[in-house]
């Protein structure tokens, strides 16, 4: 399934940006940026449980927003992109 994870941090503190770090490297874990605070992960329904609890455990719900959206597919047909696009796209094969 392909999900979409935006999420704002409140940065104020050193114990903010330390949650905002850690939640950005769980999402790369999953997916890849296509925004500052906005990933797209294809992950499996156990990738996404643990992706889901990885993320709550590093915000704080009193000041940080959270947001998970489970998008339709096939990706193509329900999405538009003006501008700069640096997404690659997850079928393609991953050349190093």
């Amino acid at each position: 399934m392909d999900i979409l994870v935006a999420y704002d941090v409140n940065t104020e503190t050193r114990a903010g940006r330390r949650r905002l770090r850690k939640v950005a490297t769980v999402c790369k874990n999953y997916g890849q940026r296509v925004q500052l605070s906005v990933f797209e992960c294809r992950v499996t329904l156990a990738q996404y449980e643990t992706m889901r609890s990885q993320l709550l455990d590093n915000i704080d719900p009193k000041v940080d927003n959270l947001r998970l959206y489970k998008l339709p597919m096939p990706r193509e047909k329900h999405f538009e992109q003006f501008g700069i696009d640096h997404y690659t796209d997850f079928d393609d094969p991953l050349i190093i």
